[in-house]
């Protein structure tokens, strides 16, 4: 797999063929994840636009490099200096998770570049002290203690497989999953864990959605017990497109946390639907 380097550190991506439509699709995974679970989703838009995904820096492939900063800011420069190296000027942005915050910065910083964003599980805007920080507590002891515990786990593909989802993978994700948690360095898990989640940068977010002047589009799973759909709802309505009943929301039945695996066919036909409705904006206007 192909990489570039961004502030010293190797970024282990993988680009599409151009198409026709007039920007790519640039996709941003979650925390302890990698650019693997974007590939069925990609198989299906290929044909009709180019596809980048890469794995963030620290997580999945991709090295640490010389920047020493794990906040949603700073993912968000890498994703425009990638951008650079690439030769990619207009991008739409689909983020799940922690990726999908990434995304939102992302529309924020560069501006006219990022023509929309989808956001996938993703919300947030609400700071409970205790609950923050008990999360943080037990984030920081499961990835100390990452190879120590994989090794007392009987079928540990079967747990990752089962993990945060409404029903069960195919195992070949949950080997996937497995592999990802182990190979994220430490650096970035725990710094994307504690800058992602301090009491400015929650509070921050609604701000930073309320100013965006691009289209942006939160899904939800409605068993997602990670980013529940009323957090996703909260988000989104800061921004204008929510229209005070949730118009920029789709919550989808009987799904987790891992929604572009859990119901491809499904986001397939949603992120097509509203690529071809904004170009038909932009046309009329």
């Amino acid at each position: 797999m192909p990489s570039v380097k961004i502030q010293g550190a190797e970024h282990s991506y993988m680009l599409t063929p151009r198409t026709n439509a007039p920007y790519t699709i640039a996709f941003l995974h979650g925390w302890l994840l990698s650019q693997a679970y974007w590939q069925p989703l990609v198989e299906q838009l290929q044909p009709h636009y180019q596809c980048l995904t890469y794995d963030l820096r620290g997580f999945g492939q991709s090295q640490l490099g010389d920047r020493n900063e794990y906040s949603p800011a700073s993912y968000a420069q890498d994703l425009l200096e990638m951008l650079d190296i690439l030769g990619i000027q207009n991008v739409w942005l689909v983020g799940h998770s922690l990726g999908g915050i990434i995304a939102l910065w992302s529309a924020r910083m560069l501006g006219d570049r990022v023509l929309g964003v989808i956001c996938l599980n993703a919300g947030g805007g609400i700071y409970i002290k205790e609950e923050f920080e008990k999360f943080r507590q037990a984030g920081r002891v499961i990835l100390k203690f990452r190879p120590l515990w994989l090794q007392h786990i009987p079928f540990v593909d079967r747990q990752f497989a089962k993990d945060s989802v409404k029903s069960s993978l195919d195992r070949q994700w949950g080997k996937q999953r497995a592999l990802d948690f182990v190979a994220a360095k430490y650096e970035a898990a725990q710094g994307t864990l504690l800058d992602s989640t301090s009491a400015e940068e929650v509070h921050r977010l609604p701000q930073v959605v309320a100013n965006l002047k691009q289209p942006a589009y939160f899904i939800a799973g409605s068993d997602d017990q990670i980013m529940e759909p009323k957090y996703v709802r909260h988000l989104a309505s800061f921004h204008a497109s929510f229209n005070g009943c949730g118009d920029n929301v789709f919550e989808l039945p009987d799904c987790g946390h891992m929604l572009m695996l859990e119901q491809t066919e499904q986001i397939t036909e949603i992120l097509r639907d509203l690529l071809i409705y904004n170009r038909v904006e932009q046309v009329i206007k």
